[in-house]
């Protein structure tokens, strides 16, 4: 049996991932053509490189069915319920940086912290008799970070495209997204609120507690970590 390796399959997430295997003496690779979702590990016996989007390796760690993954760790806390009770982190990679952030339009010169949020989704409601809308592909991050901070009058609507543009659309008021330069957010014309970051993500190599780890695979794994300079 072999340690299946999940890393995102595209893009500077994959190149920095593959970088980062191999400044520790593990050479990922693609096989085949670019659409061909499998690998090559070289530097270690005994584990299989899968390749599957940043999105998906979460429900797959959950799942079982790969037993290392990289992915964003925003991912993780967002899409499994008791996340650190499916998955346990590895390491941080120290890359992939990004802020889940909650912005407003510029225009509301009243709003610069939740407490104005809070004054603010109550008086929409007021006014136009439906809650604040607040685009996000991170449901479950978003709930709990403004249940902890007291914000109740809002909805949250799911946002699968360019979550910045919601607010031009009209399709909502305010939104809670990734952001690492701000570049975006500006050219839509938002502003992000004066409070700390939802959460502060970055590309994490995460190992599956619920995988099913033999004498053979745990073998491996301590290998894979004791070269790489990691704890188990």
């Amino acid at each position: 049996m072999v340690v299946k390796l999940g890393v995102p399959s595209k893009g500077r997430l994959m190149e920095k991932t593959f970088e980062w295997f191999s400044e520790r003496g593990v050479m990922l690779s693609r096989a085949g053509a670019e659409r061909e979702y499998s690998g090559a590990v070289e530097g270690i016996e005994g584990v299989e490189l899968v390749l599957l989007s940043a999105s998906e390796i979460p429900r797959e760690l959950a799942a079982g069915r790969i037993h290392l993954g990289v992915t964003g760790s925003d991912l993780v806390r967002d899409k499994l319920a008791a996340w650190d009770s499916k998955v346990a982190e590895l390491a941080v990679m120290g890359f992939g940086h990004a802020d889940l952030i909650i912005a407003v339009p510029k225009c509301w010169t009243d709003v610069d912290t939740l407490d104005d949020l809070d004054a603010a989704a109550s008086a929409f409601r007021a006014r136009h008799g439906f809650r604040l809308r607040i685009a996000t592909k991170y449901h479950h991050l978003v709930r709990e970070f403004l249940k902890i901070n007291g914000v109740a009058d809002y909805q949250l609507v799911d946002s699968q495209g360019a979550t910045e543009g919601t607010v031009k659309n009209l399709t909502a008021e305010a939104i809670a997204d990734i952001t690492s330069t701000g570049d975006t957010l500006r050219a839509n014309h938002l502003k992000v609120l004066s409070c700390e970051p939802i959460h502060r993500s970055q590309a994490t190599l995460f190992k599956s507690r619920m995988a099913h780890w033999t004498d053979e695979t745990r073998a491996t794994l301590t290998e894979l970590t004791e070269k790489m300079g990691l704890g188990d």
